[in-house]
């Protein structure tokens, strides 16, 4: 790689640097967006991938794992060793690619991007060393969010594969899983998966809490409000020793009726 990668969307960018590197690739400084694009490429990446080293500022990645369908499949490739991340306590001007022969600066026009390309040996080997160095004491960033196969290994063996499908069909028809307090967020939505499979509040919120996805009390907080909005409902199931257990079920006719691909929709336009 060469040449200037100019009138290119981030995606492209990130693909290209990618495919011509065996390998480690320092990320420096990247927007939301083009962390949220590394994620997106990176998991659909057809190939073997480089390590990815990024290095960015800790408010902007902390904004950008918010989103749980982000930050699961990072987790992914964390697991894998394909992404390791770290924070800036300065951030350069640029947002920069380096691997072991380009630099690569990512300039914003107005709705364009370009990817800047130098292969100058001597500038090369001294921006790899510098960003080396600086990724070496920078502090490590700590994504608490599950990845997201392990998730769904998880569901399908303490819950049902039937609701693991659920969960990945709701997934699949989001842009966007944050919740911000009023949205589907991925507690809501294992409540609602949980509610459509008649499966037991104290199994969903176990698994959740086990799988780190959230604790039984934000569970429980979540299934309360839930079922306040007449989007759930629950019936108590006696058990042998203790207290009944709470089975949940859909409560209301739309959300029966909606197949997978509607269920996230419809749900979002009630809790609106």
């Amino acid at each position: 790689m060469t040449s200037n990668l100019l009138n290119h969307q981030i995606d492209d960018i990130l693909e290209s640097v990618l495919e011509e590197t065996a390998g480690d690739v320092y990320m420096i400084n990247p927007s939301s967006e083009a962390i949220e694009e590394f994620v997106s490429v990176a998991t659909s990446f057809d190939g073997d991938l480089p390590t990815v080293h990024m290095l960015a500022d800790d408010r902007t990645l902390k904004d950008v794992m918010g989103d749980f369908l982000v930050a699961s499949n990072a987790a992914d490739l964390l697991d894998t060793g394909t992404l390791e991340l770290r924070t800036l306590e300065q951030a350069p001007e640029n947002s920069l690619l380096i691997t072991e022969d380009n630099v690569v600066a990512v300039v914003h026009a107005g709705d364009r991007v370009g990817g800047l390309v130098t292969d100058d040996a001597e500038f090369v080997d001294a921006a790899f060393d510098t960003y080396a160095t600086r990724w070496e004491d920078a502090n490590a960033f700590n994504l608490r969010t599950p990845p997201i196969t392990r998730v769904r290994e998880t569901l399908t063996e303490e819950i049902s594969p039937e609701a693991e499908a659920d969960f990945t069909a709701i997934l699949d028809s989001l842009e966007t899983a944050r919740g911000d307090g009023d949205g589907l967020d991925e507690v809501t939505i294992s409540l609602l998966v949980a509610a459509k499979n008649e499966a037991l509040l104290y199994d969903i919120s176990k698994w959740g809490e086990d799988v780190g996805i959230a604790s039984k009390a934000t569970f429980s907080r979540t299934k309360t409000k839930l079922e306040d909005m007449g989007l759930i409902d629950t019936e108590k199931v006696p058990i042998d020793v203790g207290r009944p257990r709470l089975r949940l079920k859909v409560g209301d006719q739309r959300l029966d009726e909606a197949d997978n691909g509607q269920l996230a929709t419809v749900a979002q336009s009630m809790l609106n």
